[in-house]
């Protein structure tokens, strides 16, 4: 379980294609100081399995359905990319949200901008994952716990939302990178399709 708060942002060192899949190395010293094989992290919001660690670089392999599903297809060389480790112990601070990695959809940036020294994001959703969208609500975005300023009304035929960056998640994050067009990895807040199911059982 992650809580969609950064802790580095990393640069892909490698991509390596395999049957279907690739392994893509990352340069995180960080991140790799208390990382071992087989320990989790989160790629831009993509939970993923280290198979190497290798000094301040690890190695994940990921799927066809994981580079098809995502924007993990997208990175080349020298991309970066939002890292966080799991939770590691109940009882300590949980800043952010419940992010389980496991990615709902890919967005598209539709339009970038400044408020001072903020930005405002529009960012376009997958009609399935708009009905979980609701302002003032949590999104992960990019593995980035980020709370919804605004959402396109329920009948758009192109649904949206909308967020602020203050200027250190443009800083610290792949999000300070992001231009119009970008694909975006998206996790809405699992508390909202438990209700939406719970609702469905009661009917």
């Amino acid at each position: 379980m992650f809580t969609g708060i950064v802790s580095e942002l990393g640069r892909v060192a490698a991509i390596e294609p395999t049957d279907g899949g690739a392994r893509i190395s990352v340069l995180a010293p960080d991140t790799c100081s208390d990382l071992g094989i087989g320990d989790s992290v989160a790629v831009n919001g993509v939970c993923l399995t280290a198979v190497a660690v290798d000094g301040g670089a690890f190695t994940v392999e990921a799927v066809g359905e994981t580079l098809q599903r995502t924007n993990l297809g997208d990175l080349t060389d020298g991309s970066s990319v939002d890292l966080e480790r799991p939770v590691e112990a109940a009882g300590g601070r949980f800043d952010g949200h419940v992010v389980q990695g496991h990615v709902d959809g890919v967005g598209d940036v539709r339009s970038i901008e400044s408020e001072g020294a903020a930005k405002r994001i529009r960012i376009g959703a997958p009609a399935p994952l708009a009905r979980y969208l609701v302002e003032k609500g949590s999104v992960t975005v990019d593995g980035v716990s980020l709370t919804i300023t605004a959402v396109s009304p329920v009948d758009d035929p192109a649904p949206w939302f909308e967020i602020v960056l203050i200027p250190h998640t443009l800083e610290v994050t792949v999000l300070g990178h992001r231009e119009v067009g970008d694909r975006v990895n998206l996790e809405a807040d699992i508390l909202a399709k438990y209700v939406e199911r719970l609702m469905e059982a009661g009917q």
